[in-house]
């Protein structure tokens, strides 16, 4: 069986959500405890978000590297960063790790395809719905992708860093998101991408369309890149 890597902290409870998703997947699929080993990495959120907001993207880069470089000295066989807004680092990444890397986008474009899903509406950070790395790499399995206007993208924002990634979940917050979901049905998506692995602490309950929980979609791949021969 090979062995996981995480680079984890992006925030602790994204981390925390893939640890349990892939652990519990396994029980539930076996029935048994062996399940793989999982090496985790936990990076300094504040300097990376720092460096983020700067847009000094070469050193937010090169705090994800050295991570992926410790979990392979640490004997990962494979990698996945436990976080969306990172991915836009992705392909720079990806070509100094020393290890494969298993990226959310094409996990979850995978899983779009099998469900026949061509029109998504997307949540997720400011950095995610407004950079065109998300929207570009689903395009290229012929998904159209639908953000929020504006204002809505903001207040998403504004949840995700001042609340969820806190482990603060407001009821109030929860109402403002699924009323942004609603908007992005109108549009006419066909389900709704949570590009944010905070998100499903918070969007649970929404019914006029199916919900698509990257961090989720993202672990259950890890778990089978894992028991593959």
């Amino acid at each position: 069986m090979k062995r996981i890597g995480l680079v984890g902290g992006l925030s602790p409870e994204s981390t925390i959500l893939y640890y349990k998703t892939i652990v519990g997947e396994y029980r539930r699929r076996f029935r048994d405890e062996n399940y793989p080993v999982i090496i985790i990495y936990s990076v300094g959120f504040g300097e990376f978000t720092e460096y983020m907001r700067r847009r000094e993207y070469g050193k937010a880069a090169g705090i994800l590297i050295d991570a992926v470089k410790a979990l392979y000295r640490a004997g990962a066989d494979f990698a996945l960063i436990t976080a969306n807004t990172p991915h836009l680092l992705y392909d720079k990444v990806a070509g100094e790790s020393p290890i494969p890397l298993i990226n959310i986008i094409d996990a979850l474009a995978e899983k779009l395809l099998e469900d026949g899903v061509k029109r998504i509406g997307l949540l997720g950070t400011r950095y995610t719905l407004t950079l065109g790395f998300y929207s570009d790499r689903l395009k290229q399995y012929g998904i159209e992708t639908i953000i929020p206007d504006p204002r809505d993208i903001e207040v998403v924002n504004r949840i995700i860093y001042d609340e969820l990634v806190k482990g603060n979940i407001r009821e109030d917050s929860r109402i403002k998101i699924h009323g942004i979901m609603e908007k992005l049905v109108e549009k006419g998506a066909e389900g709704i991408a949570l590009a944010c692995t905070e998100l499903p602490l918070i969007a649970y309950g929404f019914e006029k369309a199916p919900i698509y929980d990257t961090a989720r979609i993202h672990a259950l791949k890890a778990l089978d890149e894992a028991l593959k021969d």
